[in-house]
């Protein structure tokens, strides 16, 4: 399957092809000895979201209110 068939496919069937992509790279990573490892950026951006998080710079919703936020933000655009 090239990129070209991929675009060609359904919404629908696109989301179960990428859902099946991930749910195997989730297999992967899983095992002994990883291939797959996160840039080391990503342990600085999460330090600093902690620390303003922390000191009370920024705030946090519940998962389902920021659900809600993001849903409503992507219907109003």
């Amino acid at each position: 399957m090239v990129t070209a068939d991929i675009a060609d496919l359904p919404v629908a069937e696109r989301l179960k092809l990428m859902e099946a992509l991930w749910d195997s790279l989730c297999a992967a990573d899983s095992g002994a000895g990883s291939a797959v490892a996160p840039p080391a950026w990503h342990g600085a951006v999460l330090d600093e979201r902690m620390r303003l998080i922390d000191s009370g710079a920024d705030a946090i919703s519940p998962w389902q209110e920021a659900k809600d936020r993001i849903r409503n933000q992507t219907r109003a655009g």
